[in-house]
C-alpha cells in the first residue's frame, strides 16, 4: 500500500466519543474498497458485524491472527493492525488508535502502519490529540482535523461499591480483581457482566449483551474496554490506578486514564468517572489529572516506537540485524525486544535452525513461525520451544505440520469441563492452534482445521459465558474481598501451620508451598462486604519461603516419580516444578511451577539455580557410572568401534539389549573389551549393563531421566530390590519372559549357570534351584533358555548356539510389524 504515498492523508484526532471510528467506517463504505486496522480483535469483530449489515457477508472480510473470514469477492477488510494485508491494494485505508505507536509492546506495528499503509484514494489516521506532533513530523503532508467530544465527561469522586449508580463499568487491572469485584457485585447488587481482553469475541459479545439488555446493571472489565468498544455506560469507576505492564507495576499514564474514563457517556449523553472505595484513604486522582481528563488536555507525544516493517530476509543474521536496527528519524525510537524477536534470537542459537535457514525462503518461513503470538503468556523461553517444534515441521518433508500431532493437541482442548479459569486457559490455548490453522501453507488442509478450531473456540466460549454467568450472577460468592485498591498492609493476613490463609481470622484459602488456592467456601456468613483476595497480599511470606528454600539442606528436596505423571521436584513436599529434556540424558532442565511466578525475577532465578545444583549433585552421586560411559562415548581417545557401543548404551541409560549392538560388539578387539570392562560394563549373553545402575534409586532416576528426555510421563517402577515381576516390563532393566520379567543381571547369572552345566552340545538338565529361588516359572525359564541358545531335547536341553539378529535398518516403532515384533519378543523366540 505504501506506493500510494501521494494519495490524500487525513489525521482525525480527538478524545474518546468523538465518532472517529464511525466516520472511518462511513468513509470506507463510500469507496469501492477499503481496509481498517484496529488494536483489538474484539473491536475488529464489532465493526465487521456493522459493515456486514451494510454491504453483505459476501463482500466483507475479517482478518485477525486467530480468525479469518475471507470471501472470494471481499472488497472491505476489517483487521487487527498486525494482520493487515499490506500488499493488497484498496481505495481507502484507516489505522485506528494510532497513538498506540508510543506503547512499548506493540507500538512498532502501529508506527509501521502509520508510515506505510496507504489507500489508493484516501488514508485516515485516527487517534488521540496527543499524536499531532508525530503526524506533523512523520506525515508532513497529512491534513490534521480535530474533533470535539460529543458529550461532557466529569469527575464524580469516589463511591463505594454498594452506592455505584446503575449502568456503571468498574475497571480493574488483573483477572483476580475483576473476579473479586464481580462476585462482590453479585452479592450486593444482583450480578455483573465480565469483559476482558483474553475473552473470545463470542464470550465477550454474550456478556455485553446481558449488560446492554439490562439483565445486569454493572459491567466489570479490564482496560480492554478503553479501546473503542461501544457500550451503554454512564459511569466508569476505577478499582485501581496501577497496572502491571509486563515488566513492572506502575501508575496509569494520563492518556490511559482518559482512554478508559472516556467510555462513560455515549454520543450526546454525558458521562462521569471516579474511583471505587471510600473518600479518604483509598485510591484517588490528583486534581491536575482530573482537570486534564475533563478538558481532554494531554501532553503531546514526543516519540513513537519503530521496527523495520520489511526486514532483510536474505539471511538469518541479516534478519536479526534488521529487526534490531535503529531508526533514522529523531522522533522514532527502537522498539523494545518483542516476543517474536526474542524467540527468533533464541532459535538462531540452535545449530539445526541455522542449517535449515540457508535459503531466504526458509528464513521467511522461520520469521513467520516466530510471529505466532504467545496467547498463553508463557514467556519467550517456553514459547520458543513450541515455535521451534512448529518450524521443525515446516522445514522438513512436505513443509506441513503433521495432522496427527495437530489433531491431538486440539483434541485435548475439546472439553467444556472445568471452572472459569480453566476454560479461559483453554480458550487461550485454542487461539494458538486457530492462528496456525489460518496460515495457508502450514497445514495440508487449513480450511478444515480452521473450521475445527473455530468450532472448539465457540464451544469453549459458550461454556465460559455460562460459567461466568453462573459464577457472577446466579451463584454465591467464593472469593472474599474487603476493599479494592486498599493498602496491602491494611488487612492482617496470617498463615496457619497447615497452610491455611486467614484474613481477620477468616479462612479464605490455602498456601501450598508457593501456590495459593482460594477456598471455594471462603465467605463470612454475616459480612456484606467481601474481603480481598489473599494472594495479592502474600509477598512477604513468599519471600520468607524463598529464603528458606535457598538455605535448605539437600535432604529437603525430592524427586517425585508417580506413575503416569510428569517427573516433579518438591521442596518439603511443596511442588517446585517439573523436569524437561535437556542437551543430554544427564542434563535435564528445570521448569518452575506457576506458583513461583508470584516471586520477583531475582528470587526465581536463585531458586532455579539452587534446584539445578541439587539435581547435578544427585545425578553425580547416583549415576556416576553412566556419566563415565557418556564421557567415554564422546571422548576422542575412545576407539571408534567402542564408541559405537557406548553411544547407544549411554542413550539407553546404561542398559541395552545385546542384539541392538551385535555388529560393533563383534568387531571389538581385546583392548577395547578391556577398556569396556574398566568402565564397569557387563557384556552379558543377552544384555549389556552396569551392575551399579540396577540399584533401586539409580534405577528410579534413570527411568525418570529417560521419561523426561522422551517427553513422556513416569513409567511404573518395581518394588525396590525386586528381582522378578509378574508382568511384562517397559524398563530396559528387566527382560520380559511371557508373563514374567526378570532383572537382566539375574538373567546373566542363569546364563552362566547353564553354560557351566552343559558339556558341549550334549543334552543336559540345568539345576532348577536358581530359577526356583527367584520364583521363575517353568514357562518363563523355557523362554529364557531358548533366548540363551538352547533347544529342548525330551526332558533336557541341548546347546544350539544363540541366533544373531540379521543386520539391517531398525524397525520403525510405529510400523505395521511393530506389534508382531513385540509378540515375538514376549514369546522369547
Amino acid at each position: 500500500m505504501s506506493r500510494f504515498a501521494r494519495s490524500p492523508v487525513t489525521a482525525i484526532l480527538g478524545p474518546t466519543n468523538t465518532g472517529k471510528t464511525y466516520l472511518a467506517v462511513e468513509r470506507m463504505c463510500a469507496h469501492s474498497s477499503g481496509m481498517i486496522g484496529f488494536p483489538l480483535r474484539l473491536l475488529a469483530r464489532e465493526v465487521y458485524d456493522r459493515v456486514v449489515a451494510i454491504k453483505g457477508p459476501e463482500e466483507v472480510a475479517l482478518i485477525t491472527g486467530e480468525e479469518k473470514i475471507l470471501p472470494d469477492k471481499a472488497r472491505w477488510f476489517l483487521c487487527t493492525a498486525e494482520s493487515m494485508p499490506t500488499d493488497r491494494e484498496v481505495s481507502f485505508v484507516a489505522i485506528d488508535e494510532s497513538q498506540l505507536g508510543a506503547t512499548p509492546e506493540r507500538g512498532h506495528v502501529f508506527t509501521d502502519r502509520l508510515l506505510r499503509a496507504r489507500g489508493r484514494e484516501e488514508t485516515m489516521i485516527l487517534g488521540s490529540e496527543s499524536l499531532k506532533p508525530m503526524v506533523r513530523a512523520l506525515v508532513p503532508d497529512a491534513e490534521i482535523i480535530g474533533r470535539p467530544r460529543f458529550s461532557t465527561l466529569s469527575y464524580a469522586g469516589a463511591k463505594k461499591l454498594s452506592r455505584l449508580p446503575k449502568r456503571s463499568a468498574i475497571v480493574a487491572f488483573s483477572a483476580e480483581e475483576v473476579y473479586a469485584v464481580a462476585e462482590m457485585l453479585r452479592r450486593l447488587r444482583g450480578g455483573a457482566a465480565v469483559v476482558m481482553g483474553a475473552l473470545s469475541p463470542r464470550t465477550r459479545n454474550a456478556q455485553v449483551a446481558m449488560f446492554q439488555a439490562g439483565e445486569v446493571d454493572y459491567l466489570v472489565a479490564t482496560d480492554a474496554i478503553g479501546m473503542g468498544l461501544n457500550m451503554d455506560v454512564a459511569h466508569v469507576a476505577f478499582a485501581g490506578l496501577r497496572k502491571f505492564d509486563g515488566r513492572r507495576s506502575r501508575r496509569l499514564t494520563l492518556a490511559e486514564m482518559a482512554q478508559i474514563a472516556g467510555r462513560a457517556g455515549r454520543h450526546q449523553r454525558d458521562g462521569t468517572f471516579g474511583t471505587l472505595g471510600a473518600e479518604e484513604g483509598g485510591i484517588s486522582f490528583t486534581p491536575e489529572e482530573i482537570e486534564r481528563i475533563e478538558n481532554h488536555h494531554f501532553p503531546p507525544l514526543d516519540h513513537l516506537f519503530w521496527r523495520d516493517g520489511t526486514p532483510d530476509l536474505s539471511s538469518l543474521d541479516g534478519l536479526v540485524a534488521a529487526l534490531e536496527a535503529r531508526p533514522q528519524s529523531p522522533v522514532l525510537r527502537a522498539a523494545p525486544q518483542a516476543v517474536d524477536l526474542a524467540v527468533l534470537k533464541r532459535l538462531a542459537e540452535e545449530g539445526w535452525v541455522r542449517e535449515r535457514t540457508i535459503r531466504p525462503a526458509m528464513v521467511s518461513r522461520l520469521w513467520a513461525a516466530c510471529g505466532l503470538p504467545d496467547f498463553r503468556k508463557t514467556g519467550a523461553e517456553h514459547h520458543a520451544r513450541l515455535v521451534g517444534r512448529i518450524f521443525r515441521y515446516l522445514s522438513e518433508r512436505d513443509g506441513h505440520i503433521p495432522v496427527h500431532w495437530f489433531a491431538d493437541e486440539i483434541a485435548r482442548l475439546d472439553t467444556v469441563q472445568g471452572d472459569v479459569e480453566t476454560l479461559s486457559g483453554r480458550i487461550a490455548s485454542i487461539r494458538t492452534w486457530a492462528y496456525i490453522a489460518h496460515r495457508a501453507d502450514w497445514l495440508a488442509d487449513p480450511l478444515h482445521w480452521a473450521e475445527r478450531t473455530r468450532a472448539i473456540e465457540e464451544k469453549l466460549s459458550d461454556a465460559l459465558h455460562a460459567a461466568l454467568t453462573q459464577r457472577f450472577v446466579d451463584r454465591r460468592t467464593t472469593v472474599l474481598m474487603r476493599e479494592i485498591g486498599a493498602d496491602p498492609g491494611a488487612m492482617p493476613v496470617t498463615i496457619a501451620e497447615d497452610g491455611a490463609v486467614l484474613v481477620d481470622d477468616e479462612p479464605i484459602g490455602r498456601l501450598d508451598g508457593f501456590r495459593f488456592e482460594v477456598a471455594a467456601d471462603a465467605r463470612h456468613a454475616d459480612r456484606k462486604k467481601l474481603l480481598a483476595v489473599a494472594g495479592r497480599r502474600l509477598g512477604k511470606e513468599l519471600g520468607r519461603r524463598a529464603d528458606a528454600l535457598l538455605a535448605a539442606d539437600d535432604k529437603a528436596f525430592m524427586l517425585v516419580t508417580e506413575p503416569g505423571a510428569p517427573v516433579r521436584l518438591c521442596w518439603q513436599g511443596a511442588a517446585l516444578g517439573v523436569l524437561a529434556g535437556g542437551r543430554t540424558l544427564l542434563q535435564p532442565r528445570f521448569l518452575p511451577d506457576r506458583g513461583l511466578d508470584a516471586l520477583d525475577d531475582a528470587a526465581r532465578r536463585a531458586i532455579a539455580a539452587r534446584v539445578q545444583a541439587w539435581l547435578d549433585v544427585r545425578i553425580t552421586q547416583l549415576l556416576r557410572p553412566l556419566a563415565r560411559i557418556t564421557e567415554a562415548s564422546s571422548s576422542p581417545d575412545t576407539p571408534p568401534l567402542l564408541r559405537a557401543l557406548l553411544v547407544p548404551l549411554a542413550e539407553g541409560g546404561g542398559a541395552l539389549a545385546r542384539t541392538a549392538v551385535d555388529a560393533p560388539l563383534a568387531a571389538l578387539d581385546k583392548a577395547a573389551r578391556y577398556q569396556a570392562r574398566r568402565l564397569g560394563m557387563v557384556i552379558g549373553t543377552l544384555d549389556i549393563f552396569h551392575p551399579q545402575l540396577l540399584k533401586p534409586e539409580a534405577m528410579r532416576w534413570r527411568a525418570a531421566l529417560i521419561a523426561v528426555r522422551d517427553g513422556k510421563t513416569m513409567p511404573a517402577l518395581p518394588v525396590p530390590g525386586a528381582a522378578i515381576l509378574g508382568h511384562a516390563s517397559v524398563l530396559p532393566d528387566f527382560r520380559t519372559l511371557g508373563r514374567q520379567s526378570l532383572r537382566i543381571d539375574l538373567v546373566e547369572r542363569i546364563a552362566r549357570a547353564a553354560h557351566e552345566a552343559r558339556d558341549g552340545r550334549r543334552p543336559f538338565t540345568p539345576d532348577p534351584s536358581l530359577a526356583v529361588s527367584l520364583g521363575l516359572s517353568a514357562d518363563a525359564l523355557a523362554r529364557l533358555m531358548r533366548l540363551l541358545g538352547f533347544e529342548p531335547k525330551a526332558d533336557a536341553w541341548a546347546w544350539r548356539g544363540r541366533v544373531r539378529q540379521r543386520e539391517g535398518p531398525p524397525a520403525r516403532a510405529d510400523g505395521h510389524f511393530a506389534g508382531l515384533a513385540d509378540l515375538v519378543t514376549a514369546n522369547g523366540r
